[in-house]
């Protein structure tokens, strides 16, 4: 399980409802199926979070570190394009051979002999398996998802739900709004960095915050929660997008491993009223924790992420550090939103005011 150690994708849920006490049990009629059952259609299926083979779904098998791990694998028979091709083009030859006369292969018999090379050889292909990890802390009713694509995300919550009849609702802005401020998306104004507003189909709330979040990582970082404080850094690789026409080309893609804050592609590409899209964070505490990894804000998805080293020896105790760690950084992440959107909801024109004096003084070389 990527949670276990190194570098992982992830996203973060909630469950809205408690979860049930014969949790283990309800995923029992939705586990993998045997290996020989595979074929080229993709088999769904839950497993432990041990290995992607351990179907042994129980109260025992899916603790650990006081927390539920599971895996929804998935599996299916693929013969590799370079193989089927050959196949095709050998039995091509033979149909010629057995049809004189004939100096080509219709497309209709081609398609034929492409269906019967897939019928005889698909099952002689061994299995290629995936899994999308997940992690729910019971008490909190927190779930952690090794997953940052929408279409792994909407295959699990299709899956969890159908196994369990809970939702799980990912935090994006939309659920910390409505939580912390009773209100939705909708009523969040939009940043305007230019002073020219341009056509622009639907709000990018993330793409406002995260722009919002360079500026506030450069004007002071800083938050605290409880006794402890928290820093913030946007590095680079950047990726900056336009709204419209009126921003010129869409995308800047900034690579420079120096720091944005003296980049003058960032300081063109904020001029002309672009957003951050994607950028590398780091996050600080003060007593020398440092998580890191990219940031997705269409997604509100994490990549390449590292958590603090863990000072813990035995693996299971690890793993729980790891996770406290990971309800550490969410706990700070939710703060950073939480600035923001009250800064958009209380006092938005000197808020957008402020952000565009900055990108205009900001220094460049």
């Amino acid at each position: 399980m990527p949670f276990d150690r190194g570098s992982f994708s992830f996203t973060m849920f909630e469950l809205a409802g408690d979860i049930p006490e014969d949790f283990a049990k309800l995923f029992l009629p939705h586990k993998a199926g045997t290996l020989d059952s595979v074929t080229s259609e993709p088999q769904v299926g839950w497993v432990t979070g041990k290995h992607l083979l351990d179907t042994n779904i129980d109260e025992t098998t899916i603790v650990r570190g006081g927390a539920y791990t599971l895996t929804l694998r998935q599996a299916v028979r693929k013969i590799p394009a370079s193989l089927l091709n050959a196949l095709c083009q050998r039995e091509e030859q033979v149909f010629l051979a057995a049809n004189p006369g004939r100096d080509y292969v219709s497309s209709k018999d081609r398609k034929k002999i492409r269906e019967d090379v897939m019928e005889r050889h698909i099952n002689k292909m061994p299995p290629a398996l995936s899994g999308i990890p997940m992690v729910l802390e019971p008490h909190s009713k927190l779930l952690y998802l090794g997953a940052s694509s929408q279409t792994q995300i909407d295959l699990f919550i299709d899956q969890f739900y159908r196994a369990v009849k809970i939702e799980p609702l990912q935090l994006t802005p939309a659920l910390i709004l409505d939580r912390e401020f009773q209100t939705v998306p909708a009523q969040i104004p939009i940043l305007e960095l230019t002073g020219s507003p341009a056509a622009q189909v639907e709000p990018q709330i993330g793409r406002d915050f995260l722009t919002w979040l360079l500026y506030y990582a450069e004007k002071t970082g800083k938050i605290t929660i409880g006794n402890n404080e928290f820093d913030i850094m946007i590095e680079a690789p950047l990726l900056l997008t336009g709204d419209g026409e009126a921003h010129g080309s869409q995308e800047a893609t900034i690579k420079n491993g120096d720091s944005p804050l003296r980049s003058a592609e960032v300081k063109a590409a904020l001029s002309v009223g672009k957003k951050l899209r994607k950028a590398k964070i780091a996050l600080t505490r003060d007593d020398n924790s440092v998580w890191s990894g990219t940031f997705d804000a269409d997604n509100f998805a994490f990549g390449s992420f590292k958590l603090p080293e863990s000072e813990e020896m035995h693996p299971d105790e690890v793993f729980a550090d790891r996770i406290r760690a990971l309800g550490d950084f969410r706990e700070a992440w939710i703060e950073y939103f939480k600035i923001f959107a009250k800064a958009m909801l209380e006092e938005f024109d000197n808020t957008q005011d402020a952000l565009r004096q900055w990108i205009k003084d900001r220094e460049a070389i």
